[in-house]
């Protein structure tokens, strides 16, 4: 038999426990978007950091003076920057001027097709665009909610886009004291493991990081060929948008068909036909044997690990969710290892 004191003890204990789990969950599904952002900074901090140490690292000249941190972190930033504005200049001009001429040519595009349908007996009466847009019938929500709430979304993601940026700033310059801090927590005898872990995962990171600017070279050079042997205008264009849609998994490839799509029509609709069917063929290579062949040989996920993580991470947080689950695996796969290699170690003793 308990005594009564030693249940009461217990029970206190368990009630205290349980509640507190249950505000720490509480906790941390109130505040799951700032987790959310200080997770993405933590990876792309963890992605740059083998390149901030190369870039810091002693000169082998006579002086060897190491490059400050700061300026090395600076000198990645300035030249991601720039590459971005760079690409925007390229891009966004020309995409600009064909959704002009595509905007000018809709009637012409919507006359053709009525003409189709009334050829074919799909339909017997004849409309302008205008009128087929008097008639059409109008939404249930409130436009200009769906405008602000547009809008506020939009405000939302470069604050966060901003906020991301600053928080890897400060992690890419006090990475080693917080690893120091994180370690003094850890068991002495279980440090060496836990830093063994950590070089580990932020490697595998590096080189999800990596592969994702050869998934962005490969997509895009493809596209460049293959649009520019089809004729279609502004090419490097479309391949540019292509390259950067390969960076977000799911949705990135399907803007860079849409965009060339979009492009070959202004030029000639029977040519958006077989530029979206090139599309199509791309993305099914790109999806199902260049992101897990290339992952599996840069980051050491395999193909089967690479597609389950893609599913259960859109299905969890859409499209970010799909960005993050090959990293988040290959980190998954560094603590399985560590720990299945610590049991074996304590299995033997």
């Amino acid at each position: 038999m308990i005594p009564d004191q030693e249940f009461t003890r217990r029970m206190v204990r368990t009630v205290l426990t349980v509640t507190a789990v249950a505000v720490a969950v509480a906790a941390i599904y109130a505040a799951r978007d700032a987790l959310m952002l200080i997770y993405v900074a933590a990876l792309i901090a963890m992605g740059f950091s083998p390149l901030v140490r190369m870039i810091e690292r002693p000169h082998r000249g006579k002086q060897r003076r190491r490059m400050p941190r700061v300026l090395a972190i600076l000198l990645i930033y300035l030249a991601v920057i720039s590459a971005f504005v760079l690409v925007g200049l390229a891009v966004v001009p020309p995409l600009v001027d064909q959704a002009t001429t595509l905007w000018s040519d809709t009637p012409l595009y919507f006359n053709r097709f009525q003409q189709f349908l009334i050829r074919y007996k799909l339909t017997t009466d004849s409309v302008t665009l205008q009128e087929a847009v008097e008639n059409a019938p109008a939404g249930t929500g409130n436009a200009v909610n769906t405008v602000l709430g547009a809008i506020w979304r939009v405000i939302g993601g470069v604050f966060g886009l901003i906020t991301i940026l600053i928080l890897t700033f400060y992690l890419l310059i006090e990475a080693e004291s917080l690893f120091n801090f994180v370690t003094r927590f850890v068991p002495r005898p279980e440090r060496a493991h836990f830093a063994t872990a950590s070089r580990e995962a932020v490697m595998k990171v590096s080189a999800w990081l990596g592969a994702q600017f050869i998934l962005a070279g490969v997509m895009g050079t493809f596209a460049a060929v293959g649009l520019a042997l089809m004729g279609v205008p502004y090419f490097y264009v479309v391949a540019l948008v292509a390259a950067i849609g390969e960076t977000i998994p799911i949705v990135g490839p399907i803007v860079g068909g849409a965009t060339a799509v979009v492009v070959a029509l202004t030029a000639s609709p029977t040519l958006a036909l077989p530029v979206g069917v090139y599309f199509l063929v791309l993305h099914q290579l790109e999806s199902n044997i260049l992101v897990p062949k290339i992952m599996e040989r840069r980051v050491g996920v395999s193909p089967v690990t690479v597609i389950i993580a893609l599913l259960i991470g859109g299905a969890l947080w859409g499209f970010v969710g799909a960005i993050l689950a090959i990293p988040t695996a290959a980190i998954l796969s560094v603590v399985v290892e560590e720990l299945t290699a610590g049991a074996g170690s304590e299995n033997s003793n």
